[in-house]
């Protein structure tokens, strides 16, 4: 018996692993985070599976439901929308499970500031603009942020800031960032990414908060950077004429030379 927790992606029924599909498919219990995980992805499900809403369960009955699980040696599939690695509250989970000795996996899955730079069109590191992506929030009343982990030490770099969980703080990142990034710098908001409702907010810090006003206050990711609205760009060594790599040796002298692709 495996506890399978899976990355159910940011919305659109679609956007899962391979991997993660046949796990639900062969899993006779699937617990799946309501709230924000498609309803399509049960299907997958095989018929009679047990399946669970866990929105609206604690943590405590939502190890009860697995513990019920392992004591019938009944696989699990454990849904969590986007990715598990930020904000998934799998971390707790997998606590309890490693006390209790049951066995559990990790299937990644695609988070919702990727699919959000897709519905943008938007490469989020641009040579000579911004080569690092942070993720972050604001504080919130299920988690705080940390010392240190300001808004403001976060800008100060520059980086392009992918801000989860704080559309009802919009006018206050606003300010925040300001002083920092100036008042063109384009932003971006979208709701519910990859949804079949998904909607998108462009423009400033100066005018993002009139042109998200009347949206939804709640599944919005902000997106902030100067690679937002981007074309003059340096473009990457990568594929330049006359940049040395293991796949384009450019002469017989380079250290590449003779390497297997």
């Amino acid at each position: 018996m495996t506890v399978h927790f899976i990355g159910a992606g940011p919305g659109a029924a679609d956007l899962i692993t391979l991997r993660g599909r046949d796990l639900i498919a062969a899993a006779p219990v699937c617990l799946y985070a309501g709230s924000l995980v498609p309803v399509a992805l049960l299907d997958h499900c095989p018929p009679g599976a047990r399946i669970v809403n866990t929105a609206p369960l604690s943590l405590d009955e939502i190890i009860d439901e697995i513990a019920r699980a392992h004591a019938a040696g009944h696989d699990v599939a454990r849904l969590h929308s986007g990715d598990l690695s930020i904000w998934s509250a799998m971390g707790e989970q997998l606590r309890r499970l490693r006390a209790m000795g049951i066995p559990f996996d990790v299937t990644p899955g695609v988070p919702a500031f990727t699919a959000a730079a897709a519905t943008l069109e938007a490469e989020l590191t641009l040579p000579g603009l911004a080569q690092s992506v942070v993720l972050t929030r604001t504080n919130g009343r299920a988690s705080a942020m940390p010392d240190g982990e300001a808004l403001t030490a976060f800008a100060a770099t520059g980086a392009t800031l992918a801000i989860h969980l704080s559309i009802h703080r919009l006018p206050e990142i606003v300010d925040t960032l300001t002083p920092f990034y100036s008042g063109d710098c384009p932003v971006a908001i979208v709701w519910r990414a990859s949804w079949p409702d998904q909607r998108v907010a462009r423009g400033t810090l100066s005018t993002i908060t009139a042109a998200a006003a009347g949206g939804p206050e709640r599944t919005a990711l902000i997106l902030v950077g100067r690679v937002l609205d981007a074309q003059d760009f340096d473009e990457s060594s990568l594929y330049a004429d006359g940049y040395d790599r293991r796949f384009r040796p450019q002469s017989a002298a380079s250290p590449f030379a003779g390497e297997e692709a």
